[in-house]
């Protein structure tokens, strides 16, 4: 069964209009986002799976516009090319790597240290009510995309199975990975840094073909509190599911949600209650808190207006774990991307002071 009918086909070729650089149509539709993902990211070079905890899904699927950078200036190249689009209701994805290089020979060389793309078919809605957005190049023939659009057919519903044998290897390997932890230790005690963040691999090699976007919607149900996210770029996929959001901007409303400091949750809720207010009341986990919030604080003062950050955490309950959050909020009316530069990376996921934990890792 088609998921976009002839005459859904005819209304978005009807409701193209001019552009300098793109043109685009919308309607709505009464299918699922990431039905229409699993369907069509085999049938394009890009492709963008999205969702929040508040049940919002966006898929984008082909390119219609793309631009990359790399480089300490990498942010601000991608934002003047975004600029030039002169459209602000177009949705661009944009995807960005920890350094300012991508290392030659490393698994993420399908991805630039920036990229943003305007997909070519583009679904953003909740549940079955969608609204499908079709993208293209001002001086470009839809055909083709509408054809590639009508040869997209409903999912079936498969269950995920375990996709075969498989092995795991740590990289580096634990015996090394234990050595790294225990320098980095020294090294704050020296009061070198006050903080490191340190992270390994684990490569996990299946005789069977993995089904990433059914992987992912079970992502999805599992985490349903998380933002979830699978980016295909030719032949890699990079999917997770993180409960932190670094920055949303909507309508100069600015959003921030760090968190640092965790616990397990517990059995029962008496048990869930108890790790909770141990970590609320934990020193080591607090300071950890602390080092990310006054980051934060200092990086956007003085660029946010009416910054309001809360003196004492939260606890942010997870499927299987809690941390300690705050919401920082304040008015901003800027791009993202330039808050998103002067942020990135945060005490959360580099160190304390940044430079130096970023250089040490």
């Amino acid at each position: 069964m088609p998921l976009v009918t002839p005459a859904e086909l005819a209304a978005i070729e009807a409701a193209l209009g001019d552009g300098r650089h793109l043109r685009a149509a919308s309607i709505e539709v009464g299918f699922d986002a990431f039905d229409f993902a699993r369907t069509g990211a085999s049938l394009v070079d890009r492709a963008v799976a999205y969702s929040t905890p508040w049940g919002s899904r966006l898929v984008g699927l082909g390119t219609a516009w793309h631009a990359s950078a790399s480089g300490p200036d990498r942010f601000r190249t991608v934002r003047d090319r975004i600029a030039q689009l002169e459209d602000p209701d177009l949705k661009v994805f944009v995807g960005y790597s920890f350094l300012p290089e991508v290392e030659a020979g490393s698994p993420w060389t399908d991805f630039n240290a920036v990229d943003a793309f305007v997909p070519r078919i583009a679904l953003e809605g909740h549940g079955n009510a969608s609204t499908l957005t079709v993208t293209i190049p001002a001086d470009e023939d839809v055909a083709p995309t509408l054809e590639l659009l009508g040869s997209m057919r409903r999912p079936e519903s498969i269950p995920v199975v375990d996709p075969g044998d498989h092995t795991i290897e740590s990289h580096p390997h634990v015996a090394r990975w234990a050595e790294s932890v225990a320098d980095a230790v020294k090294v704050i005690q020296a009061g070198e840094l006050d903080k490191v963040v340190l992270a390994r691999g684990v490569r996990v090699e299946s005789t069977e073909p993995v089904p990433i976007l059914r992987v992912f919607r079970e992502l999805v149900r599992s985490y349903p509190k998380c933002y979830n996210f699978a980016w295909k770029s030719f032949g890699s996929v990079f999917m997770g599911a993180s409960p932190e959001l670094l920055v949303r901007v909507v309508d100069g409303e600015l959003t921030s949600n760090p968190l640092a400091g965790s616990a397990p949750r517990g059995e029962g809720d008496q048990e869930d209650a108890r790790l909770g207010r141990h970590l609320l009341t934990s020193p080591k986990d607090r300071q950890e808190h602390a080092l990310v919030v006054d980051d934060l604080e200092d990086r956007l003062s003085g660029v946010v207006e009416d910054l309001v950050v809360p003196s004492e955490p939260e606890l942010k309950k997870m499927a299987t774990v809690q941390h300690l959050s705050t919401l920082i909020t304040g008015s901003y009316h800027g791009s993202v991307l330039d808050i998103v530069d002067r942020i990135h990376p945060t005490p959360a996921v580099g160190g304390v002071p940044t430079p130096d934990a970023v250089a040490y890792i």
